[in-house]
């Protein structure tokens, strides 16, 4: 039986002591758009689009993604009190009724050729969903989602990822190490240049897209993806999101002043904010590699 989870997959930090931090997330896929809204985070997340019918079909055997909680209706974004007991059953069981309907509707649909990227939609309400995600910010998150405020479902794993936050010790880094998220001990002592270990990295955080990080490792089938990810027209860029050197001048150190709409002067402080991307004190490989197919496609 599936359930929420959250693991550091890589933790590091600079010589000024800005940590970047990425981890490998599983919630229920129905609160995917609440974990979507936080814009300082770089992630990469399972694909209706990628992932076979018949796959997401074998996933939905193994358990449905049910609601934590089954709070009253009343107005506003907060349910009322749980239903009662024999309520919350009835209800369970017209989640678990609709899901049924739905993946009936898939295998006709299937039987259809009805390609994946429409078909595997009826599914996403019961799924879970699987998400890497790599942030040098998580404050917000955590003030926003470990919330009583938050629905169930966001803020239980909110919580698993402070308590993986709070309880991992970053490794030092400095420019030119990298932060390589999903990289084994066996693959540094397999005798991979830096940039072996960073294609290997990038193309494992792609992997999240397909469900197939689990199980066996393939470094060349890691290159080819590498290649692939960044050959394409137009690239794809995210995965390299998450491959990261410390890159200590990659911040605003200035205040911003500005008055509002009813002439009170403010003033911002940027010091928290990057000057490139969205990694504070870190340079992405995405930047690496983007400004260089920039400079050759443009020179």
């Amino acid at each position: 039986m599936e359930e929420p989870y959250a693991r550091i997959v890589a933790d590091s930090r600079n010589e000024q002591g800005v940590r970047l931090t990425s981890m490998e997330v599983r919630f229920h896929r129905f609160v995917l758009s609440e974990f979507n809204t936080h814009r300082v985070f770089s992630r990469n997340s399972a694909s209706s689009r990628a992932i076979p019918i018949a796959k997401q079909l074998s996933k939905l055997q193994d358990g449905l993604a049910i609601p934590l909680s089954w709070p009253t209706e009343k107005p506003g974004m907060q349910g009322g009190p749980e239903l009662e007991p024999s309520a919350m059953t009835c209800a369970e069981k017209e989640w678990v009724s609709a899901a049924d309907a739905a993946i009936e509707a898939v295998r006709k649909l299937q039987d259809l050729r009805v390609h994946k990227s429409v078909t595997n939609r009826l599914l996403e309400p019961f799924m879970w969903h699987t998400v890497v995600v790599t942030s040098t910010a998580w404050e917000n998150f955590l003030l926003q989602r470990d919330s009583d405020l938050a629905q169930p479902e966001i803020r239980v794993v909110a919580q698993q990822m402070r308590k993986e936050l709070d309880n991992s010790s970053p490794t030092d880094l400095v420019e030119g190490q990298w932060h390589l998220p999903y990289v084994r001990a066996e693959d540094r002592d397999a005798g991979l240049s830096v940039l072996d270990l960073v294609k290997v990295s990038a193309a494992r955080c792609a992997r999240t897209s397909y469900l197939t990080q689990d199980g066996s490792r393939d470094v060349e089938k890691d290159f080819l993806l590498y290649e692939r990810l960044v050959s394409a027209r137009p690239a794809h860029w995210s995965p390299l999101e998450h491959v990261a050197t410390p890159w200590v001048e990659n911040q605003m150190q200035h205040d911003i002043e500005f008055q509002d709409i009813s002439g009170s002067s403010h003033t911002v402080r940027t010091v928290h904010l990057p000057r490139v991307g969205n990694l504070r004190g870190w340079r992405s490989l995405r930047t690496e590699v983007e400004a260089a197919q920039t400079a050759v496609t443009f020179k």
